[in-house]
């Protein structure tokens, strides 16, 4: 059914299958916020598979994001209270055509971040002709702690049930359900590689763009082991009736003490406890049967054309956060080599810095070349994929982890991704423009621009002012990982 309105009110109205839903007008966009599109995951549907939304009687306001899930504290939490946090967001230009879809997956390392971030506001990336959807999923304990009586990958099945909801009721926002394209950043781009891989995500979108892909996927054991510890620290039992006991609002502490006590887990978490990583999806053989490099690499997508890549400076962020930024020691390098290199870095890279050589590791092994290596899977598998590099170097912090957020999305200086790219100037205008075309022209054509990737010319958009097309930049980090298999964490 297409958007109908009636003569008291200009704002703009849909019926979807569980009611009517009546939103605004910005920018000659119609905008619905805080959709639900499961029941709140709350009391006995705690720890629980989604269930689909129920249906209202009248009219429903769609004006306000919905609340986000409960999430880490250690960067800080935004949003309004409240137990709603399976809601989504639509932005259309015309509720009447037939428009490419773009679903937008958040990231926060699978611990934070919602749909109703400043810098999620998709009003420019619709009004190049595209319906995009934002969703929430949940986080932390929540969403992926691997709990005794409980369905793995939680946040996961939720990202799957928002993309049930758009295949059923897209087309009355004015989406085509044949036309969908997924796309996210860090845990979202991670999300977005799991769900190539799922079984139960199959056919639910045709494209993919996965970017700053974290090479990070749990083995059962380290999942439940990693589960234990969060019981423990909040003095119940690793089920679900013990998890239960703690009340949602406060498990996030729970998760964040555990995070801040990595280290003393060092050895039995092995290389997470190096860069503090309690939460990734979990390989359970049933909701992910495998990891998605070996999902790709056996075909499981290849009907799926996908779009992959990376910033260059990758770490530079992180060490920023933790006060590491030109305070690397020849000791802390040697560490991290130590824990994370698949080979000689030094002689590798001979003229590098210990900072540079740490920076390089630490970005290697978390987002670049998992990111490269998916590429290389897909076309393993004999399906299609374009691979990009962010090089880029913004003032301040370079080239660095999610620089490109704002950049896709067009939000220059607004919401918290908007410092990285520092004082907004007509490089950035033009590069923000690029990318975005890019994407919005791969979502409604399948094409982003430059040519797919191949094992033998290796070639890569390479998004800078100007932007080029050359063989993958980072070959001497390529051929150090080469041998490398990015399998899911074992617990030691």
């Amino acid at each position: 059914m297409a958007a109908s309105s009636t003569p008291s009110t200009t704002e703009p109205e849909v019926r979807t299958a569980a009611g009517v839903l009546r939103g605004t007008r910005e920018a000659g966009l119609a905008v619905f916020r805080g959709v639900p599109f499961a029941e709140p995951p709350v009391g006995a549907l705690r720890f629980r598979a989604p269930r689909p939304a129920r249906s209202w009687d009248g009219v429903r306001p769609a004006l306000e994001h919905g609340p986000p899930p409960p999430q880490s504290g250690v960067l800080g939490a935004s949003g309004k209270a409240g137990d709603d946090w399976l809601t989504l967001n639509v932005w259309t230009p015309d509720p009447g055509a037939a428009l490419p879809v773009m679903v937008w997956i958040p990231g926060g390392g699978y611990a934070m971040g919602h749909s109703g971030l400043p810098e999620y506001d998709a009003g420019h990336i619709a009004s190049t002709g595209t319906v995009v959807v934002t969703i929430n999923y949940r986080h932390g304990i929540e969403g992926f702690a691997h709990i005794d009586g409980a369905p793995a990958n939680r946040g996961l099945l939720d990202q799957v049930a928002a993309l049930e909801w758009v295949r059923d009721d897209i087309r009355v926002f004015g989406g085509d359900p044949g036309r969908v394209t997924v796309f996210g950043q860090s845990a979202g781009g991670g999300s977005v590689a799991a769900l190539l891989a799922m079984p139960g995500a199959a056919g639910l979108f045709h494209r993919a763009i996965a970017q700053s892909v974290p090479g990070t996927f749990f083995s059962p054991e380290l999942a439940a082991d990693i589960a234990a510890a969060f019981a423990a620290e909040a003095g119940v039992e690793p089920t679900v009736a013990g998890m239960s006991e703690v009340p949602p609002g406060l498990m996030p502490e729970v998760g964040d003490a555990v995070f801040a006590k990595m280290a003393a887990w060092r050895e039995r978490w092995g290389v997470i406890t190096h860069r503090p990583i309690p939460f990734a999806p979990v390989v359970d053989g049933d909701v992910l049967p495998v990891t998605p490099w070996q999902a790709l690499q056996s075909g499981a997508a290849r009907d799926v054309a996908l779009v992959v890549g990376h910033t260059r400076d990758e770490h530079r962020l992180f060490s920023l956060i933790d006060g590491t930024l030109g305070q690397v020691t020849h000791e802390r390098a040697e560490a991290a080599l130590r824990v994370l290199a698949p080979g000689s870095y030094r002689e590798a890279f001979p003229a590098a810095s210990d900072e540079e050589v740490y920076e390089l590791v630490n970005a290697d092994w978390l987002f670049r070349m998992p990111s490269v290596r998916l590429a290389e899977a897909q076309v393993a598998g004999g399906g299609r994929a374009h691979l990009f590099e962010l090089t880029w170097p913004a003032p301040n912090f370079g080239a660095c982890h999610g620089l490109d957020v704002p950049l896709v999305f067009g939000n220059l200086t607004g919401g918290q991704t908007a410092v990285l790219v520092g004082e907004p100037s007509p490089e950035a205008a033009e590069l923000s423009g690029r990318m975005r075309g890019s994407w919005t022209a791969f979502a409604a054509h399948g094409d982003p621009g430059w040519p797919a990737y191949t094992t033998g010319e290796r070639l890569t958009r390479i998004f800078d002012t100007p932007s080029t097309v050359a063989p993958y930049p980072e070959e001497t980090s390529r051929l150090l990982w080469k041998d490398h298999a990015f399998s899911a964490l074992p617990l030691l």
